[in-house]
């Protein structure tokens, strides 16, 4: 295993790219913070502080409920613009879970910006969409194997937006 892996999670790197979408999956993954940030060009990158999880594992009999391997992220999306959102915290849950993250073709006929996908981050409770030209994510500490789907903030060192994964 390379840089970045950890073998008990089955993690092969710390850092992973927009070509990785397909083997990736964010649901029930936990927003910590959320940052729009200027950028070395004109358009600004999102970056969210979340708790990625590596993997879901299935209860080996008697135990009756998964366990997880999850690292503190942060995920960057490049060159955003079109940003919306919702939320709705309508009674006492505060909680930030994705459900999903869908990439889907711009539909943008201006020569500039066809080649940016639109993406849509849906969540239990709020709603983002925007255009932006890929994503960077950088898993900031090693797995740990825990009972619930989001690390303690003393576990996972607050919150964060480091560009940087773990060695």
């Amino acid at each position: 295993m390379g840089h970045g892996s950890h073998q008990q999670s089955g993690l092969s790197k710390s850092v992973w790219r927009d070509a990785d979408f397909d083997l990736m999956g964010w649901h029930d993954a936990t927003i910590h913070g959320l940052s729009v940030q200027p950028a070395s060009d004109i358009l600004p990158s999102l970056l969210l502080d979340l708790d990625y999880i590596v993997r879901w594992v299935h209860p080996v009999p008697p135990a009756t409920r998964f366990a997880f391997w999850v690292s503190p992220a942060t995920l960057v999306f490049d060159s955003v613009f079109d940003l919306v959102g919702d939320l709705d915290f309508t009674g006492l849950t505060l909680d930030l879970e994705i459900d999903a993250v869908h990439r889907m073709t711009s539909g943008d006929t201006r020569p500039n910006f066809s080649h940016m996908p639109r993406w849509h981050i849906e969540g239990h409770a709020f709603d983002l969409t925007f255009r932006a030209a890929g994503f960077r994510q950088y898993l900031r500490q090693a797995p740990r194997r825990i009972s619930r789907t989001a690390l303690s903030p003393a576990d996972r060192g607050g919150c964060a937006f480091t560009q940087r994964g773990f060695s």
